[in-house]
């Protein structure tokens, strides 16, 4: 299940830099054009030198949280355990052939390296797959932000053609029918008397996925450790805020803040085809045309191709298009390489344990066939 949450929610850049223009609205649809190619750019003979940062100028930036726990979602193993077996299992999709996890993939990137990925039945799906690491401490879900949490997202994303195919009823018969489901969710939820409801199914998938937290190096560069940054990465991170990429790129996930349009300096071109609207086919308000939400740069140099549409192979193209386009600045080579150097400080790993396939329980007599 692509959990447009960021549940599904993968990782791909909208802006290395932007102004603070920015939608108001807050928590699909898809463009088709060519994504314009950055003309030749002046190579630099010096790579950005590293310098040293004060605590005021680093303040942009916070520490990934230890959990991200919500009061009405208490993480138990038990709901984590059972969360981790529904992502995994592909009896929950209409065909019974894909998971939350074959687009979310956890034992990769928490993405797949589909443009667009394939969903159940071999249909294709609408949007690029963002990577599910970190994606639950977004601010919304969604490259169009129509979820504000993981749990929201679960069941109206199950059932997108292009996903899983499964609605609701047909979910919950499933679920319900694998007799070690029943017990698993009298253990998860003692206070709902393990009740198997669209609710319950939404909260142990999004327990699971608010787990699956990166911490990197970078964290322990926020934290004081100035060994923890290569003397490159320290100069790519100076390129990084001098060219105020931080304006949207701040904070505990680097991005995923705020929504914003795509191209706001310079327009950004579609060759051909209808756009994608983004958030506009949410809200409905004309603000909101070509406004997407900015992701994370978290784990972003493992999770190429770029973009809502997937459009940008080359993380270092897209860092200079995204200057042009969101900031009106050219990069050179030499600092767009910086950039990315940096970039590769921020991509850490789940735990282990969280990663490794499960034995999933067997078929009940009352479960669904394929269909």
């Amino acid at each position: 299940m692509r959990l447009a949450l960021s549940l599904f929610a993968s990782v791909s850049l909208l802006a290395l830099g932007c102004d603070n223009k920015k939608s108001d609205t807050p928590p699909t649809p898809t463009m088709t054009g060519t994504v314009p190619t950055a003309p030749a750019a002046e190579t630099a003979t010096a790579a950005p030198k590293a310098r040293a940062f004060d605590p005021g100028q680093l303040a942009v930036f916070a520490p990934l949280p230890e959990k991200i726990e919500r009061p009405d979602n208490l993480l138990t193993d038990d709901k984590v355990a059972l969360g981790k077996m529904l992502w995994f299992d592909t009896r929950l999709s209409k065909g019974q052939d894909v998971s939350c996890n074959s687009c979310h993939d956890v034992t990769k990137s928490g993405a797949d390296e589909a443009v667009i990925s394939v969903g159940t039945k071999k249909q294709k799906g609408t949007r690029h797959t963002p990577t599910i690491f970190n994606a639950a401490g977004n601010f919304a879900q969604g490259w169009d932000s129509r979820w504000a949490l993981v749990e929201e997202a679960v069941v109206p994303h199950a059932a997108q053609p292009g996903v899983m195919g499964t609605d609701e009823k047909r979910l919950l018969e499933t679920v319900s029918s694998v007799p070690a489901y029943a017990a698993a969710f009298k253990k998860s939820f003692p206070d709902l008397k393990g009740a198997i409801t669209a609710e319950t199914v939404s909260m142990a998938i999004a327990a699971y996925t608010r787990k699956l937290l990166t911490p990197a190096r970078w964290d322990k560069f926020l934290g004081g450790d100035q060994a923890a940054l290569t003397e490159d990465e320290k100069a790519g991170l100076g390129a990084f805020m001098d060219a105020n990429c931080t304006t949207c790129h701040a904070g505990k996930y680097v991005g995923a803040a705020q929504n914003q349009k795509l191209g706001v300096a310079k327009a950004w071109p579609v060759d051909g085809g209808a756009p994608d609207l983004g958030r506009f086919d949410v809200s409905k308000q004309d603000v909101d045309r070509g406004v997407f939400k900015v992701p994370t740069l978290r784990n972003v140099t493992k999770t190429a191709p770029y973009l809502h549409d997937g459009s940008v192979a080359s993380l270092e193209e897209l860092t200079k298009l995204m200057s042009r386009h969101q900031v009106g600045k050219e990069l050179t080579d030499a600092q767009a390489k910086a950039i990315v150097t940096f970039l590769g400080a921020l991509s850490g790993d789940p735990p282990k344990d969280l990663v490794q396939k499960p034995t999933l329980p067997p078929s009940g007599p009352k479960t669904p066939k394929p269909d």
